[in-house]
């Protein structure tokens, strides 16, 4: 804070667009005039200096450019990045665990989105593009770029935007600044870790040598506890109108209007409590040396590392269809709001794993300013990014163990009132509440997947300007660049250990003393409406495990034995794909005046040449046994087959780019250009993958593609801007995108020879025909007991297929380009007003979006929609005056669509679509004197919840509940 009011002279304008990679604290040097005079730049500093800068970043750049600035040494405006971001017009993030993850832009989601540090490709989080910011601090950045129109000189990627993290350099700020703060965090939602837990942080930079060296490092930790509560669906089943039984009409209540010909019915239902635990820990270190005035070597270090422990119990039930359902009612869209459906289980759940993400950056920097009319200058960095969920010490693995009973008469799901739907279960003991003396084993599956991103990036820029023609070209700037990129993993998969399925019975393995047993009351409290069941029990993970490894063993078991071993099933499927991209631009800047108007053209072109070789190392499936009545296993030959895979495409990128002053105050901005999105990694990796647990409605096999092309946009933008007071301006921006190359998902079909299917096969029938000649409901769990019973099964109670049954129907997705585009445009409003000396200030920006990409909830055959467009709206109001600053924000995002398919989703590939989300943050702070200042911070204040749901908000998918966020610290900053 701090802060000095001055009236900023064009002069002062352009030199704040000039040093806009400086640390946000840093003092502008003083200047010569065009008179010989020198001009006062005067410091400004807090929310109003961070406004200034952005605002003049804004207004110099080219294209159409946003910025957030930090606020002061080793401040920034939000609690992470990504929260710091959603405050440009045009952007909307995404959370994760209740923090802002990844960002979307225009409607495009983060992987269309490129993240650079200094302005270098960064890779994304494990086997994927997308970048986590949460995992990144903003110690020690001093200006977050959002780059929305296309620059020939940038990598390419950014098809939304392009964001640069702009890290602070020692020597423009010669001499020595630090900052230092410590933080006590408390997350209302905690219970099982600490109430309050700690995060510090620092900056330091000085200079040396007469200012010919320099060193500054920043590094900061943050642990945090919290709990979060969850309703969850993992997915809506279709089922035609002859799947559905035929039921006396007294119990069926049909209200379907518009959708007549198919219904829709929850694949299960569970609840959750996760207790958190999260360790963060972020560093930079940069080393400048000058040996003269004109050549400058930079090199730097970033590390990040984030560790999540994670301890979830869980219950819940699981359904199958057809002869299984008893009665239902169905809402206009044929939803089911009721169902009571026999068969299957209900279960108590108990899961723990850690996960650590490492991201690891080295780079050097070379700038040497030939003369007057040339510069030159090399990057090189070496970055990789690394997520592994098999960190936890006692297992290697991420593990869950699912206890629970199949004694059930019919499970009941209701969703006819509440923000919530609720269940519960007729047992078999008469009541709907089971003893914990009938807790059975299920089964527990182990899993490890982690994966690897790497980037080695060489690029060699030119500057040519232009001081010997008379011309209005002010510079050409051209460059070669080598980008290698390799992403690999592989998923490691227990099976289903320890039964499963409840067959045969082990409760007696299992005391009652084991299991607690709790009362819902105030689980998700947040929402309307009441938690049905109202128990739940929790038990010890450990015990549970050790319980099952003692009993469970290959003697009693055969090959079900139980075991922990990620491994067991047989060496994982691994994943290798490769990206090298070859690429040169050129770019042109020319200003001159038309009526006396300045006007400013950009004009350049990219081309790319991109190589992807693949190999992936694949299981090849044997059979499909029927392990339990809702358990199915796939069995894999011993040994993996390589395959090799090889695609090449190459691209030209142009762009075009006018900017008008049309008064002092108004400048207008025209861009036209080309930019990309290459395909997801996952897609790209070659192979086939077959589902490890084929589960009715679950057959489902994936393949890749090497030769996918890129999303190709060609984008026009149109703007108008009012800089009509100093922190103060006006802007409507235009834009369209006409996107081609979208990439079809779809499954088709498909059957494989010598796969064979139990389901619907002579022995099915046999027994279906069988319990109904005895009066029976033939539901899966009574066909699988008749089978046992009369000797189709294996002496581990496993039923094998043979070839009398028909071969399994298995749902093939392989990704592919579609011929046709697809248009995406909007409307961006913002203005941000400075109320004077009175220190009041306000922010208030909205984004429409629309375009012939929209998911249509009534179009029953599967669609590729775009993902994560939706409208947004920010507000900011501010004080700062006399050493005070308090700041309110807030964010909203209307509904969208988060991605095609759902976990158990079926064949018609449904929508998971993310509810209307709008949060409330604000911070107080206040200097105590020059150097030190205490601060306080509320996030969600107004205690938001996220909700999904499928095609309709009828279609329950899930409730997350985390709580406000408090944080209260100081800061002692030296400059």
């Amino acid at each position: 804070m701090n802060t000095k009011i001055f009236t900023k002279t064009r002069l002062a304008a352009s030199l704040a667009v000039l040093m806009g990679t400086l640390p946000a604290s840093a003092q502008e040097a003083p200047a010569e005039t065009a008179q010989g005079q020198e001009a006062e730049v005067i410091e400004v500093r807090g929310i109003r200096g961070s406004l200034i800068r952005s605002q003049d970043l804004k207004r110099e750049s080219s294209g159409i450019v946003d910025a957030i600035s930090a606020e002061e040494l080793g401040k920034f405006p939000d609690t992470n990045l990504a929260e710091s971001l959603q405050r440009i017009t045009g952007v909307t993030i995404s959370r994760a665990n209740g923090e802002g993850s990844q960002i979307t832009v225009r409607g495009f989601g983060p992987e269309f989105n490129l993240v650079t540090l200094n302005g270098r490709q960064m890779p994304g989080t494990g086997f994927t593009r997308s970048y986590n910011l949460e995992n990144l601090s903003s110690e020690g950045v001093s200006t977050l770029e959002l780059q929305k129109t296309a620059r020939a000189e940038n990598p390419s990627g950014g098809l939304g935007a392009t964001v640069n993290i702009i890290t602070s350099r020692p020597l423009q700020k010669p001499g020595q600044q630090y900052s230092f703060s410590a933080k006590g965090i408390f997350d209302t939602s905690n219970e099982a870790g600490e109430d309050v837990t700690p995060e510090f942080a620092g900056v330091y930079s000085n200079t040396f040598n007469d200012d010919k060296m320099g060193v500054s490092v920043s590094f900061s930790h943050q642990e945090r506890s919290f709990r979060r509560e969850e309703a969850n669906i993992q997915g809506w089943v279709l089922q035609e109108n002859d799947d559905l039984p035929d039921l006396d009409p007294s119990m069926v209540i049909d209200n379907r209007s518009k959708i007549t010909n198919a219904a829709f019915f929850p694949k299960d239902m569970n609840y959750s409590i996760n207790d958190v635990e999260r360790e963060r820990t972020n560093a930079q270190v940069t080393f400048q040396y000058r040996p003269v005035d004109n050549v400058t070597a930079t090199l730097d270090y970033t590390t990040s590392d984030s560790t999540t422990g994670t301890n979830t119990f869980g219950w819940g039930i699981w359904n199958n269809f057809g002869a299984n359902i008893n009665s239902y009612e169905l809402d206009e869209n044929g939803t089911a709001l009721y169902a009571d459906i026999s068969g299957d289980d209900g279960s108590f759940t108990a899961s723990r794993g850690t996960t650590d993400v490492k991201a690891r950056s080295v780079g050097l920097n070379l700038v040497w300013e030939v003369n007057d009319d040339w510069k030159v200058s090399l990057d090189y960095h070496d970055s990789s990014n690394e997520i592994d969920n098999g960190k936890d010490k006692g297992l290697g693995s991420a593990g869950q163990v699912i206890l629970g009973s199949n004694q059930l008469e019919s499970k009941v799901y209701d969703f006819r009132s509440g923000d919530i739907p609720s269940f519960f279960v007729n047992w078999n003991n008469g009541t709907n509440e089971l003893m914990a003396s009938e807790i059975d084993s299920n089964f527990s599956q182990f899993i490890r997947s982690p994966g690897r991103a790497e980037i080695q990036q060489l690029q060699i820029d030119s500057t040519w300007y232009n001081n010997s023609f008379d011309i209005p070209l002010i510079r050409v700037d051209f460059g070669v660049a080598r980008t290698e990129q390799t992403l690999s993993g592989y998923n490691a998969w227990s099976g289903l250990r320890g039964g499963p399925g409840f067959s045969p019975s082990f409760t007696e393995i299992f005391p009652d003393s084991m299991f607690v047993r709790h009362d819902t009351d105030g689980l998700l409290d947040a929402f309307d409406g009441e938690i049905n069941p109202g128990y739940y029990y929790t038990f010890s993970f450990d015990e549970a495990v050790a319980r099952q490894l003692y009993y469970l063993t290959a003697d009693v078991m055969g090959g079900n034995e139980y075991s922990i071993d990620p491994f067991y099933s047989g060496a994982p499927s691994q994943s290798l794909v490769e990206e090298t991209t070859d690429s040169f631009y050129v770019q042109s800047e020319w200003e001159f005046s038309l009526k006396d108007r300045l006007v400013q053209v950009n004009a350049g072109l990219r081309y790319e040449e991109t190589t992807v070789p693949s190999s992936a190392e694949v299981r090849v499936p044997v059979q499909v046994k029927w392990v339990a009545a809702s358990e199915w296993i796939t069995e894999f030959q011993p040994d993996l087959v390589l395959q090799d895979f090889t695609g090449k495409y190459d691209i030209l990128l142009p762009m075009f780019d006018v900017k008008v002053d049309l008064t002092d105050d108004v400048v207008a901005r025209f861009s036209w250009g080309k930019s990309i999105t290459r395909a997801p990694i996952g897609l790209l990796q070659g192979g086939r993958s077959f589902s490890g647990s084929p589960k009715l409605g679950s057959r489902t096999v994936s393949e890749g593609n090497t030769s996918l092309l890129p999303y190709e946009s060609t984008n026009l933008d149109l703007s108008f801007e009012w800089y009509y007071d100093e922190a103060s301006y006006a802007a409507i921006g235009l834009f369209r995108k006409s996107v081609k190359n979208y990439i079809d998902t779809q499954a088709a079909e498909e059957t494989f020879d010598g796969l064979y299917d139990i389901y619907k096969g002579p022995r099915w029938n046999e027994a279906a025909a069988a319990i109904e000649a005895d009066g029976g409901q033939a539901t899966d769990t009574a066909i699988y007991d008749y089978l046992i019973a009369n000797g189709y099964g294996n002496a581990s109670n496993e039923i094998l297929p043979t070839s009398g049954d028909p071969l399994i129907t298995w749902l093939v997705s392989k990704p592919r380009n579609l011929n046709d585009s697809k248009t995406v445009e909007g409307v961006e409003l913002a203005v941000q007003h400075s109320f004077g000396d009175t220190g009041f200030g306000v922010g208030v920006n909205a984004t429409l979006v629309s375009g012939d990409v929209e998911y249509d909830p009534y179009d029953l055959n599967p669609q590729n929609p775009l993902v994560g467009i939706s409208d947004s709206a920010n507000f900011q109001t501010f004080y700062e005056k006399d050493g005070l600053s308090v700041k309110v924000t807030y964010a909203w995002r209307s509904d969208y669509v988060v991605g095609m398919g759902q976990s158990q989703g079926s064949a018609d590939n449904p929508a998971t679509q993310f509810d209307t989300f709008g949060q409330w943050d604000m911070s107080v702070n206040y200097d105590v004197d020059e150097n030190l200042t205490v601060f306080f911070e509320g996030v969600n204040i107004n205690n938001e919840t996220e909700r999904g749901y499928g095609r309709f908000e009828e279609q329950f998918l899930f409730a997350r509940q985390y709580g406000p966020r408090y944080v209260l610290g100081a800061r002692y900053t030296f400059h």
